[in-house]
């Protein structure tokens, strides 16, 4: 029989989330049953200290309040419940997390357990329709985050700040170690499921929004940032490399003075090697965080495929554009080649050489 235990973060919680509780305890039919329920209050003020003593005072043995002295963000106060789920209810086949303010309903959670049992190695999301009358914070940035992670994780994904999930207790495990304590960590969560080989399935939900969605806690401008911040990471450290690499390609021809094929390969060659030299650098320590194994000779090798394809197909275009005496016309078509052997150099960095390796939390 699978197990499921939910987590709830609270921020200055009303009585919608004492209903919660009640309606989930007190649910006969969901599809799975819960185990364990589990509330963190991340930092909420005094003016609320009584809807955590109402719900102590339910005195239901399956419910837990974990409480942070100060507001941390929703990712911190999910990896707080993770945590707490691994040591004391490691048999748990999976966690299922909402928010505490009303948006997601019982029988939402229900049809999800149920999508959740016929695969319970995937994470389920429950996705909700966006119309017009959804309020714009709520619509702010999830078109563009799910195009962005079709295109670097080949998974569609329509709704990526749905905060109702079920999701593996394995995954749970690596989770725990993930950056980020707000709302950018459930953006990453189903960034880097396919690098722990976990496929994302989607269950459609009602859309609810009460007064506007002004419970949400979702601070616009500074969330969204810190959400794009792995795609910005990756853009500055590719136009860095981009940089060195086409300056010095340019200066080593002017310095040989021709651009035949033993000078394009040899310009390739020396901007190459120092331009990579940074490209690793900054994606092994900031972009992926240190991830992967044995990086430097597996970037080597990609490095050494890379550098004589840049170079040969640079050549092959230049050959077809128009003839000059200067620089110019290689080094546009080394432009044009770079750019695609990067988009193709990104997918090999991230899922082979910077992959991370799954490791059991204790």
């Amino acid at each position: 029989m699978l197990q499921i235990g939910v987590i709830i973060p609270a921020l200055n919680p009303d009585e919608k989330l004492i209903t919660l509780i009640q309606e989930i305890t007190n649910k006969k039919n969901l599809n799975l049953p819960i185990t364990n329920l589990i509330i963190i209050d991340d930092g909420s003020d005094s003016d609320h200290d009584n809807i955590f003593d109402q719900l102590s005072k339910l005195a239901i043995p399956k419910l837990t309040i974990l409480h942070h002295k100060k507001n941390l963000g929703k990712g911190a106060a999910l990896k707080t419940g993770f945590t707490f789920a691994q040591k004391h209810f490691p048999d748990l086949t999976g966690i299922a997390t909402m928010d505490s303010d009303g948006q997601h309903t019982v029988e939402a959670l229900n049809s999800c357990l149920k999508k959740f049992s016929l695969n319970p190695d995937q994470l389920v999301i429950g996705v909700r329709h966006f119309t017009n009358s959804v309020p714009f914070r709520s619509q702010f940035g999830n078109v563009l985050t799910s195009k962005l992670v079709r295109i670097l994780t080949h998974q569609n994904i329509s709704d990526t700040q749905t905060g109702l999930r079920i999701i593996p207790m394995t995954y749970t495990k690596d989770l725990i170690s993930f950056p980020g304590n707000r709302f950018e960590f459930e953006f990453d969560m189903l960034l880097q499921a396919k690098k722990f080989n976990i496929k994302v399935v989607e269950q459609p939900i009602p859309t609810i929004y009460l007064d506007g969605n002004s419970s949400s806690h979702f601070r616009v401008i500074r969330d969204s940032l810190a959400i794009y911040a792995r795609f910005f990471k990756f853009a500055t450290s590719g136009f860095i490399s981009f940089i060195v690499d086409v300056s010095l390609f340019y200066l080593v021809l002017f310095t040989i003075g021709n651009h035949v094929l033993n000078s394009i390969l040899i310009a390739t060659i020396i901007s190459r090697v120092l331009s990579s030299v940074v490209n690793y650098v900054i994606n092994h320590r900031i972009v992926f965080n240190h991830a992967g194994q044995r990086t430097f000779i597996k970037y080597g090798c990609l490095f050494i495929v890379q550098m004589l394809a840049s170079g040969f197909f640079t050549n092959a275009l230049t050959s077809l554009l128009p003839i000059t005496n200067g620089q110019l016309m290689p080094t546009v078509a080394k432009m044009i080649v770079d750019f695609i052997l990067f988009i193709i150099s990104y997918q090999i960095q991230r899922d082979f050489i910077f992959k991370e390796v799954s490791q059991n939390v204790q």
